[in-house]
């Protein structure tokens, strides 16, 4: 990791765009016992916590078409099983879900640079201003988006664009971090720097076969990209 932080240090990034789900957040538990109750109140099977590792990433209508059998993925199906996961996952969202360790470190070590913070979910947005506002309201988060319909959402870029157009800064100048292919592959289309985690839902292999130029084990590893004293007193 050190010898790729050497290769970026000479480039003056101004923004960070992070993931929410599996970045900031281990929010897996919360989403996977929201899901396996939904499917068992239809009477299908439920799945394995590290199953849902896959599911996840590509937002709700995709978690219900993955979780849910084949057989019985009818679109009657499927949008009555979405409504019941919509609602058993707000009557529970925050039971399990929690910072990564590390993360409120590095979120008060950016802030005291005035790095300019901006989160980026394919959680629906109105869920994730809820989350955001829950955890993590003690840092000033420029831009927070979730997924909205008027907006294509990860991996394609136009989010991340939006907030750097938001933010008045090329794509050049800002670092995307995130857990899955998907947001390497949006970080990659929107001219970012990908950065991937190894804390999240997905194995670092993947994330580097997706773009990412390198794998942060330890969330204060990221102020090596961006010259800043690694003070942890």
């Amino acid at each position: 990791m050190k010898e790729s932080a050497v290769d970026f240090k000479p480039k003056k990034y101004k923004a960070v765009i992070f993931d929410l789900d599996g970045t900031l957040l281990n929010t897996l538990d919360d989403i996977a016992e929201s899901m396996n109750t939904a499917l068992s109140e239809f009477g299908f099977p439920p799945h394995k916590l590290d199953e849902y590792r896959y599911m996840v990433g590509n937002g709700l209508k995709p978690l219900v078409e993955r979780a849910v059998p084949p057989s019985q993925r009818t679109p009657t199906v499927l949008s009555q099983v979405e409504q019941r996961l919509r609602a058993i996952y707000q009557s529970r969202w925050d039971r399990k879900t929690r910072l990564y360790p590390g993360i409120a470190e590095l979120l008060d070590k950016l802030s005291q640079a005035r790095m300019s913070l901006n989160i980026l979910s394919n959680k629906p947005h109105e869920y994730t201003v809820v989350v955001v506002e829950k955890f993590l309201s003690q840092w000033t988060f420029e831009i927070v988006l979730g997924q909205k319909e008027d907006i294509p959402k990860k991996p394609a870029p136009d989010g991340a664009l939006l907030i750097a157009r938001q933010l008045g800064l090329s794509p050049g100048a800002i670092i995307y971090l995130g857990d899955t292919p998907v947001d390497m592959e949006t970080a990659r289309l929107a001219g970012m720097l990908p950065l991937g985690v190894s804390w999240g839902f997905r194995p670092p292999p993947e994330l580097q076969q997706a773009g990412a130029k390198a794998i942060l084990h330890q969330p204060l590893e990221l102020l090596d990209f961006l010259s800043l004293p690694l003070d942890k007193n």
